[in-house]
């Protein structure tokens, strides 16, 4: 008993270490830099390890942002043996949870307010209620009974970039003034100009809004305005406001890890702003995103109902 408690200890330190190590590189870490100049952030990277990291803080945790050493060394644990099983299994759903490949210490994806909780909605913010679509019972009369997502339209700026069920690749590409971002889920490419030029005029909005990015020092700052009010919010379902405003911050903290912060502010929606943090590890499966073979109406989809089924030729 005394050795295996022994090996025990010796494999928590051990990991606990590592985990130090890893902090300092991040600290330390400077990123590669493109032909041109600017900071690599290139490449093909997953958002999966972060998937059991939920949005908002429990309240129980209070303002604990991280788990503590032994939360964080169980956390490691399961993640190990589910990684394990995943490897070893037969069938179809060999590797499913194979690809968490890091373990954090984030109690929730919200890290501003200090409780990791999303703020309260302004008085009259709750008239602008979403669908609630697939989740609930209905009635379904037009297309506009579904949300976007599952209309398969969109799930927004930060939709798009937090962890869900599957389909969390990010592909970066960088050119001279200009910065690319696809993710994989609703195949959604922002075309991000970084040369210094203006929003587009006020009458221009969609759901994905207007990106402009700058360079500060490592990090790349992406601010999305223009928004069209017809998604809904990040962690509550109501509407956001045309006064929605984004400001993502992107960092390679490490040669195989990136960070992505995301600011939201919606004066009209949220007593106040709010961040999110997630962590991405680059892709090891690949180096290209899966096809996300949804859109609006098609046979298999939620609006089929509504298309006459087709039929083959009848036999000559």
């Amino acid at each position: 008993m005394a050795r295996l408690r022994a090996t025990f200890l010796g494999a928590l330190v051990l990991m606990l270490s590592s985990a130090v190590i890893s902090a300092q590189t991040a600290q330390s870490y400077s990123a590669p830099k493109t032909p041109w100049g600017d900071p690599d952030l290139q490449g093909t990277w997953s958002g999966d390890s972060a998937f059991g990291i939920p949005m908002q803080r429990p309240e129980s945790l209070g303002t604990r942002a991280e788990l503590n050493d032994k939360e964080y060394a169980e956390k490691v644990a399961r993640d190990e043996r589910a990684r394990t099983q995943a490897q070893n299994a037969v069938g179809s759903f060999r590797n499913d949870n194979g690809w968490v490949t890091k373990s954090f210490k984030q109690t929730s994806l919200i890290v501003d307010p200090p409780n990791g909780r999303v703020p309260p909605l302004v008085p009259g913010a709750e008239k602008r209620r979403t669908p609630q679509g697939t989740y609930g019972n209905g009635p379904f009369n037009t297309p506009e009974d579904f949300t976007a997502y599952d209309r398969c339209l969109t799930l927004g700026v930060v939709g798009s970039m937090t962890p869900k069920i599957y389909g969390n690749g990010y592909r970066i590409v960088q050119g001279p003034g200009v910065v690319v971002l696809m993710a994989e889920m609703i195949h959604e490419a922002r075309v991000i100009q970084i040369d210094g030029r203006p929003h587009v005029g006020d009458g221009i909005r969609s759901y994905m809004g207007d990106s402009r990015g700058h360079w500060e020092g490592n990090t790349l700052v992406v601010e999305t305005t223009h928004f069209n009010g017809k998604l809904g919010s990040t962690g509550n379902p109501v509407y956001a406001s045309t006064e929605l405003k984004v400001v993502e911050r992107i960092t390679r903290t490490e040669a195989d890890v990136l960070r992505w912060e995301a600011t939201i502010s919606d004066p009209k929606t949220y007593t106040r702003p709010f961040t999110i943090r997630d962590t991405w590890p680059m892709e090891k499966w690949g180096t290209t995103l899966m096809e996300y073979a949804c859109m609006e109406g098609n046979i298999d989809g939620l609006l089929s109902g509504a298309i006459t089924p087709w039929k083959p030729p009848a036999d000559e």
